[in-house]
């Protein structure tokens, strides 16, 4: 089978998503880092009167033409207590910030700019006409759409809904990921190791990529290297109503290389296997049943680049944000000088020096074994060279993803 370009791979990965996940409503007050099902209409109008900007007192602009002025002083107008009597002339009313407009006054004289006197105050400095006010529906009116479907919700877009005044949302139900590291050498984090065994660590950071975008994550442990386990572990996910299957190693060619061949066995006929790309060239896609399955190099950096290129934006595309299919590389300038390319498109760590208002500066590690996570923890971006990319200089422009 030949090698099948990036962005094929990654169309037929986030065709599968189909109408994405399910809706369930919930409460407001658990909706963070959920992506809205529908779009959001404001049951409100905010603010819903003219109030004061300020603290200070509402006036006549007519009445402090001219300064100083000496005005009665009627009252005052407070958020919640508002003062509802209409105000007279060469009179003024405290006001507060958040507090309703009285009738018939149209700006507002902050404080500092006044000398209150028992029940007078005198103008020292007078504002325009409709100053420090906030206007009716500055904010938005009844009825409009503010929140689009596929929106995430962030601390900022919660608060706007509740703004909105909605107590309850229609939200994706979260993608259900089940990770499944393979071989006979992985053992957990904190176990001691005996003669050929190595830490699994490919499933946290697989696990965080997914949750960053939004799913669910079900550990399903290591399978060890045998065919009718592996199978039965296979199918024992399959009953968890799983929306992706993540292995994780065991997807090349070799002898205790067994994914695609378990998989096989259960009928599942790959979409594609073996892609252009550096590292990550042995991963496999297919569907058993309702159940997607990634199968990614067991390379600790392969594994980590592969759920950045197709897993996190299956997760977008299963929640339908529009996002899934965004570019997420960005311009930058090279740092050094690099060779020419072959016909798989590298994915080489770099750091990356950030400015504002130019673009970054990125140099690729000159150590780039998939197998060193070292490297890829101190690393800025992901310098992305094309298949074929003819040799480039210091100071070209190129493309990079960057790292949080």
């Amino acid at each position: 089978m030949s090698l099948l370009p990036v962005n094929n791979a990654l169309g037929l990965v986030l065709a599968s998503a189909g109408n994405g996940t399910g809706i369930e409503t919930i409460s407001i007050k658990n909706a963070f880092g959920r992506t809205l099902a529908a779009d959001l209409h404001a049951k409100r109008t905010q603010p819903p009167m003219d109030v004061s900007a300020m603290d200070g007192y509402a006036v006549r602009a007519v009445d402090i033409g001219t300064t100083p002025v000496t005005l009665k002083l009627l009252g005052q107008s407070a958020a919640g207590h508002g003062f509802y009597e209409d105000v007279l002339p060469q009179s003024s009313i405290r006001i507060f910030t958040g507090a309703p407009l009285p009738h018939g006054t149209d700006t507002v004289v902050i404080q500092e700019n006044t000398i209150q006197n028992g029940e007078t105050i005198t103008v020292l400095e007078a504002p325009e006409k409709g100053k420090n006010i906030r206007r009716a529906g500055i904010d938005f009116n009844e009825g409009n759409m503010l929140l689009a479907s596929g929106t995430h919700l962030g601390a900022a877009q919660i608060a706007l809904a509740a703004s909105m005044n909605h107590a309850t949302l229609k939200v994706r139900k979260r993608p259900r990921i089940g990770i499944l590291a393979t071989g006979d050498e992985l053992v957990e984090p904190g176990m001691e190791l005996q003669t050929n065994q190595i830490i699994s660590s490919n499933n946290f950071a697989v696990a965080s990529l997914a949750q960053e975008a939004g799913a669910e994550i079900f550990d399903l442990g290591i399978a060890t290297d045998d065919l009718k386990t592996l199978s039965a572990t296979i199918m024992q996910a399959n009953t968890l109503e799983l929306d992706v299957l993540v292995t994780l190693g065991g997807a090349s060619v070799g002898d205790h290389d067994l994914v695609q061949k378990a998989l096989q066995t259960l009928g599942c006929t790959p979409d594609f296997w073996r892609i252009a790309m550096r590292p990550g060239k042995p991963m496999m896609f297919c569907t058993l049943g309702r159940m997607r399955v990634l199968g990614l190099p067991g390379n600790p950096v392969a594994s980590f680049v592969c759920a950045l290129i197709f897993l996190k934006p299956l997760v977008l595309a299963l929640l339908g944000n529009p996002n899934a299919v965004a570019d997420i590389s960005q311009p930058a300038i090279l740092g050094c000088d690099v060779q020419s390319n072959d016909r798989r498109q590298d994915y080489l760590r770099s750091s990356a020096v950030f400015a504002n208002n130019v673009l970054p500066v990125v140099t690729p590690f000159e150590m780039q074994d998939s197998s060193m996570l070292s490297t890829l923890a101190k690393a800025d971006a992901f310098l992305i060279r094309e298949p074929f990319a003819k040799a480039a200089n210091a100071g070209d422009i190129c493309r990079i993803i960057r790292l949080a």
